[in-house]
């Protein structure tokens, strides 16, 4: 605007001066030169005025929407306890979860602490993630045990959890029934614990030793033992269910797809329940973000599983076992046989990979701070075994050491959280209505640090408050004590667990002393498999003879 007044000064005053004498001409120039910078000056402050009206506007919009908010906070926050999140309009309560996803156990324990062990998430309008979320033992050992019928997984499970297919952990009704049944009769055959037996401690001496020894040898390496466990879980359990031994746990670390896959499948999982179903599913859709990494995880489990699958169950006793009983319940067509081994195959490696390595990770971290217990442990061994190689039934003997890895599940338990869906609505025995396919979310970190279920010392680490007074072991109950779940879904490989946990254990602890690595930040990953986010880094050194 300024431009064309300007640029049609000239033009005006050739046109004067052909009109007008000189003399005129110049006062009259004068007198338009002076009007025209006055017009320009006053169409500068009205641009100018303008503008600082609209800065005044966006500033007074600013401030009252602040006001709003500061408001709403105000009104929202009457009788709730500090920690809890704001439930905002339209975005509900996803705002603080999203800003305390990168600490979502603490933060969800802090939250269960404070408000008597049950709390309702109110997720964003219309995308159906609402909640409940529990830790305490009462609707624990309701849902899981009581009224166990009224809760199976739910399809919102299976949707989630997509990459389990119709494995045992996903089943629900009479495909869970031919699960377990074939499950625990494998698990309690009169020769599976000597094959169990030969495979670990074969292990132990091919694998774990050779690594062990090479990160001691007085060169100051790190060790990242939870990688070692990881990679000694995953041999040991393909052994057992494939029959083949991919030698991972090799010192030159091999870089193995689907062993790998197992580390990477958890996080992506956790962020599927915070998030609304049709945006995962657009993710995967465009193969971007976490589903793109969870697709690679599927195709890794894929293509290593299918290989060790024939029409002999591939070899190993255990899918011989689940073909046989495919083929006698009429469950499907031959073609859907190879499908339905490799999701018991999967689904039995998640549980013999993880609940042991997860355990034995914390376990060392644990210790590794409390000298005291890792002397106690370290005599109950010398005590009892030295250097023998010790059975299943003679692993009874390590009460301490029992007591200690009950600590680190307790603390540290390798599921995280369970999800829950009733079939029918549903009232817990805390008050909280859940409406059917309701989502429920139980919390097993959260229920070992509860100060009104474990005291005030709930955050300590103290195996003897596993030993009773006759120095026995102490049982708690499980919905208590949820580490292997409670009810008819108990895992049904607990006791292999412990076995191959505490075989693990005692051959480093008696061999070895494990030192943290100064600065190395130890913390929860924030999936559903709660392991160390960036490891566990340590140094060796080898124990006097």
């Amino acid at each position: 605007m300024l431009q064309h007044a300007d640029s049609d000064m000239p033009q005006l005053l050739f046109t004067l001066s052909s009109i007008y004498p000189s003399q005129q001409r110049n006062h009259f120039n004068t007198h338009m030169s002076q009007k025209a910078t006055h017009n320009i000056y006053h169409i500068k402050m009205d641009i100018h005025d303008y503008y600082n009206h609209q800065y005044f506007l966006f500033l007074f919009l600013f401030l009252f929407l602040l006001l709003l908010v500061y408001l709403f906070r105000l009104a929202d926050r009457r009788g709730k306890k500090p920690c809890e999140p704001t439930n905002w309009p339209v975005l509900g309560m996803l705002p603080a979860i999203i800003l305390n996803l990168h600490r979502a156990h603490d933060y969800l324990t802090q939250i269960l602490n404070d408000c008597g062990g049950t709390y309702l998430f109110k997720g964003p309008s219309l995308c159906n993630i609402d909640m409940l979320f529990t830790s305490d033992p009462a609707n624990i050992h309701h849902v899981l045990s009581r009224n166990f019928s009224n809760y199976p997984k739910g399809p919102e499970f299976r949707i989630i959890f997509d990459i389990l297919g119709d494995g045992i952990f996903s089943a629900d009704f009479e495909l869970w029934e031919i699960h377990r049944k074939t499950t625990l009769a494998l698990l309690t055959h009169a020769g599976f614990n000597a094959r169990l037996e030969s495979t670990v401690w074969g292990k132990v001496e091919t694998g774990l030793f050779p690594v062990l020894d090479h990160f001691c040898g007085g060169m100051g390496l790190d060790l990242d033992l939870q990688d070692v466990f990881q990679r000694f879980t995953f041999d040991n359990i393909c052994k057992l269910v494939l029959d083949h031994d991919p030698c991972s746990l090799r010192v030159d670390m091999p870089y193995l797809p689907c062993e790998k896959a197992f580390s990477d499948v958890a996080e992506p999982l956790l962020h599927r329940h915070v998030t609304p179903r049709g945006v995962w599913k657009l993710l995967r859709l465009l193969n971007v973000g976490s589903e793109r990494k969870l697709l690679k995880c599927s195709r890794a489990f894929t293509e290593f599983i299918y290989p060790h699958l024939n029409s002999g169950g591939g070899g190993a006793s255990m899918l011989r076992a689940f073909e046989r009983v495919y083929r006698e319940e009429e469950m499907g067509s031959t073609d859907g046989l190879r499908d339905f081994l490799k999701d018991t195959s999967l689904n039995l490696m998640f549980a013999g990979r993880d609940t042991t390595s997860t355990c034995l990770t914390w376990l060392f971290w644990l210790i590794a701070q409390n000298p005291v217990s890792e002397r106690k442990i370290l005599e109950e061994i010398e005590d009892e075994f030295g250097k023998k190689c010790f059975t299943t039934q003679d692993s009874q003997k390590l009460v301490y050491l029992h007591g200690a890895l009950c600590e680190s599940l307790r603390l540290f338990p390798p599921v995280a959280l369970e999800h829950k869906a009733p079939v029918s609505p549903d009232v817990l025995p805390s008050g909280h209505y859940l409406p059917r396919n309701g989502k429920l979310i139980i919390s097993f970190y959260s229920v070992g640090r509860m100060e009104s279920v474990w005291g005030q010392d709930c955050l300590e680490f103290k195996p003897e408050r596993w030993i009773t007074r006759k120095g026995g072991v102490r049982h708690e109950a499980s919905y208590k004590f949820p580490a292997f779940n409670a009810g008819p879904r108990t895992c049904l490989g607990k006791e292999m667990a412990f076995v191959q946990m505490k075989m693990v254990a005692a051959a480093i602890i008696y061999h070895y002393h494990v030192e943290l690595v100064e600065g190395h930040p130890v913390v929860p990953r924030d999936s559903i498999i709660l392991q160390a986010k960036h490891g566990l880094k340590v140094t060796l050194s080898k124990r006097n003879s």
